[in-house]
């Protein structure tokens, strides 16, 4: 379960990114198998997880709408590459896929469930797909036209030498909202709790 610190990342952002990166990834990779050209919607693209299936669907030629919550999230989405940013709680997701792909959606990550993932849906075309990572809630319902792929994150040497590949790729930006020693971690918790963080936190061992 360990691997080698990719490049250019240090320690401190290589330990941001082990289930992160491998969600967004396999996210990106083995659950929706996304191809260049293709247009995929990122729900909830400002959080860990997103933050980096952002670069990886760049990575692989996608063109991404991302969605975040706040005007500061959609800034940050658009700086770690997103072509298009929507405002998934307040905004109008429907009239941004019709801007952003006239012929409909070719996939979504679901990284948030709710209205707003339900409102991205609309957008699919018929045969789209969506993959989630397993947990998120409410689970998205199921749509005959749409094919579903909820998923785990897997890791393992292999699993973590493709993630250092594409790491290397992408050149990849792990954003860090804050950095805490490990006898903070109470500080760490109320901090996400309190909402807006945009990428990780990170927890100092040592």
């Amino acid at each position: 379960m360990v691997s080698h610190v990719p490049n250019p990342l240090d320690l401190e952002h290589a330990g941001a990114i082990p289930t992160t990166g491998l969600t967004a990834l396999q996210g990106v990779d083995d659950a929706l198998h996304l191809k260049d050209g293709e247009n995929v919607i990122i729900h909830g693209a400002s959080g860990g997880v997103g933050s980096l299936a952002i670069q990886f669907a760049k990575l692989r030629g996608a063109r991404v709408l991302a969605t975040a919550s706040s005007a500061a999230g959609m800034e940050f989405v658009t700086e770690l590459g997103a072509d298009m940013a929507a405002d998934g709680r307040h905004g109008d997701i429907i009239a941004a896929a019709k801007t952003f792909a006239s012929d409909g959606i070719d996939a979504v990550l679901a990284l948030v469930g709710g209205d707003s993932l339900e409102r991205c849906l609309d957008t699919v075309r018929p045969g789209g797909r969506l993959a989630y990572p397993n947990g998120i809630e409410p689970e998205p319902k199921k749509r005959r036209s749409i094919d579903a792929v909820p998923y785990d994150a897997t890791p393992g040497v292999k699993q973590f030498e493709r993630l250092g590949r594409a790491v290397e790729a992408a050149r990849l930006k792990v954003p860090i909202a804050g950095v805490y020693a490990l006898a903070d971690a109470t500080k760490a918790h109320e901090r996400l709790a309190a909402g807006g963080v945009l990428g990780k936190i990170v927890l100092r061992v040592r």
